[in-house]
C-alpha cells in the first residue's frame, strides 16, 4: 500500500493521461525565406552547438551574479542584482535573443563586481581609520565609525571622546570608546 505523498503523485497522473488531446492546427505554408509566427527556424547543422554554447555562457554569467549577490550579503545599503525575467513565458529564444540575454547578463555581473570592489575598499579604508584611531585617538577627535562603515551588521561604533569630558578635553586625554551593540528592546 503506498501512503503520504506517493500515492497523492500516482492519483493525479492517470488525470493527467487521461485527458483528452486539442488536435494540433496546420499551419499555413510560409513564403520563401520567411518562417512562419510561431513555428520553429529551421534547424542549421551549426545552430544547435551555437545554441548549446551560449546556453552554457548564460548559465556560467548567472552562477557567477549569484555568486557576486551571495558576497554583497551581509552588506546593508547595496542592492543585490536581480535578473528580470523575459516577458512572453516559456519558450525558446533565438539566437539573435540569447546574444543579449548573454550581454545583458555580463554588463550587470561587471557592474554588481565594480560595485562590490568599490565597495570593499571603502571598508578597507574605514578598518585602517579604526587601526588609526585605536593607536592615536588624539589625532582624531570626535571620529566616529559604525559596524556598516566596515561591512558588518549590527549598531557596533567606534568613536573617539575625551577621557573626562570637557576636563580631559582640555587635557588632551583622548580615547576609543568602542559601544557594546544594539540598545536593549523595549
Amino acid at each position: 500500500m503506498v501512503r503520504g505523498r506517493d500515492a497523492l503523485h500516482l492519483t493525479r497522473v492517470p488525470d493527467v493521461l487521461d485527458r483528452p488531446v486539442a488536435p494540433a492546427l496546420p499551419l499555413a505554408p510560409p513564403e520563401k525565406g520567411v518562417a512562419a509566427p510561431g513555428a520553429p527556424a529551421p534547424a542549421c547543422p551549426g545552430q544547435r552547438a551555437a545554441r548549446r554554447t551560449l546556453l552554457d555562457q548564460v548559465a556560467r554569467l548567472e552562477s557567477e551574479l549569484g555568486q557576486v549577490f551571495c558576497a554583497v550579503w551581509p552588506r546593508t545599503g547595496m542592492s543585490a542584482p536581480l535578473v528580470p525575467s523575459r516577458g512572453g513565458g516559456p519558450r525558446i529564444l533565438s539566437l539573435g535573443e540569447l546574444e543579449q540575454l548573454r550581454d545583458d547578463l555580463a554588463g550587470r555581473v561587471a557592474d554588481a563586481r565594480k560595485a562590490l570592489s568599490d565597495r570593499t575598499w571603502v571598508e578597507e579604508q574605514n578598518r585602517r581609520l579604526i587601526e588609526e584611531m585605536l593607536l592615536d585617538p588624539k589625532r582624531h577627535k570626535w571620529r566616529r565609525v559604525s559596524a556598516e562603515d566596515i561591512g558588518e551588521r549590527g549598531c557596533k561604533h567606534w568613536h573617539v571622546r575625551p577621557r573626562l569630558g570637557f576636563i580631559g578635553m582640555l587635557m588632551g586625554w583622548w580615547r576609543v570608546v568602542i559601544s557594546s551593540g544594539c540598545p536593549l528592546a523595549t
